[in-house]
């Protein structure tokens, strides 16, 4: 087979601006920008540095081949994506590109709000370079695949992010493009049409020998579709090759990088620190035995302390929380505090430090990982801990002798059973 995507030497520069006075959410940055423009004086001696997202990226893409592109937040993925999808230029480099590329990076991508669904599919299809006929041979099909005909002569602006993923889907896999690229977009469709769009890839991959890039955390899903890996770290390429022996490399353990910090001298708002704890009791805090361990029995609560320091902008809707996943990259659970209605007393410039206890469901023997995250008003605060690796090992949950939860699931159900006298609940079935 010969090579479809060959890249060589690909880099990408950002500048980055500091300034004391910045804040991180988008808001506060437009704010910034508008002060340079009529204060210029106070943001003389602003400082700048150079971000390379990527530096000195190499690999090479086989036809038909379907190609995991895995990473930890900020290793560059969707950077990569964009630059081979023509979004955005590269700083440096060559980029090899043999056939035509229909991308999903995000949800609108390609597509006018002001066009109908069916004009976007023309639209779309023409930006790919496909004649008006051959985009009339797939219409049906297209509009078929994405379950959306009621809604096809109204503006795509008025569609759900939900209807939105399934056009744009549609339109990228069927109007036969040589190279499928596929970001993690796909999450926002139900698991129905996530499973539908799965199956389609393969049948472009396998079955009609093109070739379809794909980006996620959900590692589960990259096993199942993927037959060789990416993984990045950096911007370079740390390990490329079998899918399983990339994702394996991937999901191994890795040290925080910010591990040692002085989180009382550090002047970072957001997340300086996150550990995972375990309790023997079901009282409160005060009372229980509580053990800093990334190793925990299965019959035992898992906690998560967070060390936090608020910004003075840092006011309004504030959820704290983070997901779970298991050593497959399957996410099992989500929890924010702004779930429950918790409000946090917010000191600006101190550290807090706030705990989460699962009072629940129970995790099988497994490895799992919780990464950490913070919201103010729906944006995204800083974070110098991504994630926190812990173990959970075989012990009785029930008190009965079973500990062997082996082929079970991810979680033991802490259920209550009963027996009901069926001749006085009986109805009508």
């Amino acid at each position: 087979m010969h090579t479809a995507i060959k890249v060589e030497n690909l880099g990408k520069k950002y500048i980055i601006t500091h300034n004391k006075e910045n804040e991180y959410t988008f808001r506060g940055a437009m704010t910034q920008q508008v002060r340079r423009i009529f204060q210029p004086d106070k943001f003389r001696n602003e400082k700048t540095e150079e971000f390379w997202a990527l530096k000195d990226l190499n690999f090479e893409i086989r036809q038909g081949d379907r190609v995991g592109i895995i990473g930890h937040n900020g290793a560059g993925k969707s950077t990569t994506l964009k630059i081979l999808s023509r979004i955005t230029e590269p700083t440096q480099g060559s980029i090899s590109i043999k056939g035509r590329i229909a991308s999903l990076l995000e949800v609108g991508t390609g597509f006018h709000p002001e066009l109908t669904g069916r004009e976007n599919i023309y639209l779309n299809g023409t930006i790919l370079g496909m004649k008006r006929a051959e985009i009339d041979r797939k219409f049906d099909e297209i509009v078929s695949f994405s379950e959306v005909e009621k809604f096809l002569d109204t503006p795509v602006k008025r569609y759900s992010s939900g209807m939105f993923v399934r056009l744009a889907f549609a339109v990228a896999a069927h109007l036969e493009p040589e190279i499928l690229i596929v970001d993690e977009v796909l999450a926002v469709g139900d698991m129905n049409f996530q499973n539908k769009c799965l199956g389609k890839m393969e049948d472009v991959s396998k079955n009609q020998g093109r070739t379809v890039l794909f980006v996620s955390h959900n590692m589960g899903t990259i096993r199942r579709l993927c037959n060789q890996g990416i993984l990045l770290k950096g911007g370079q390429v740390q390990m490329s090759g079998n899918i399983n022996q990339v994702s394996a490399e991937y999901l191994k353990p890795v040290e925080n990088p910010h591990a040692g910090i002085d989180i009382f001298t550090t002047d970072t708002f957001g997340i300086l620190g996150c550990e995972v704890f375990s309790s023997e009791n079901s009282g409160p805090y005060e009372t229980e035995a509580i053990s800093f361990s990334r190793e925990i029995f299965a019959d035992q609560k898992i906690g998560f302390r967070f060390f936090v320091r608020f910004s003075e902008r840092m006011r309004g809707k504030i959820g704290l929380g983070g997901t779970i996943t298991d050593s497959a990259g399957n996410r099992l659970g989500t929890i924010f505090s702004d779930y429950y209605g918790t409000k946090f007393m917010v000191r600006p410039g101190e550290v807090t430090e706030i705990r989460v206890l699962n009072e629940g469901v129970h995790l099988t023997p497994g490895r799992y990982t919780f990464s950490p995250a913070l919201y103010c008003n729906d944006e995204k605060a800083r974070t110098l801990v991504e994630q926190v690796h812990f173990d959970i090992l075989p012990s009785d949950v029930f008190g009965f002798g079973h500990s062997d939860f082996q082929g079970q699931g991810p979680v033991v159900w802490n259920a209550r059973w009963e027996q009901v006298d069926v001749r006085t609940t009986a109805r009508t079935i």
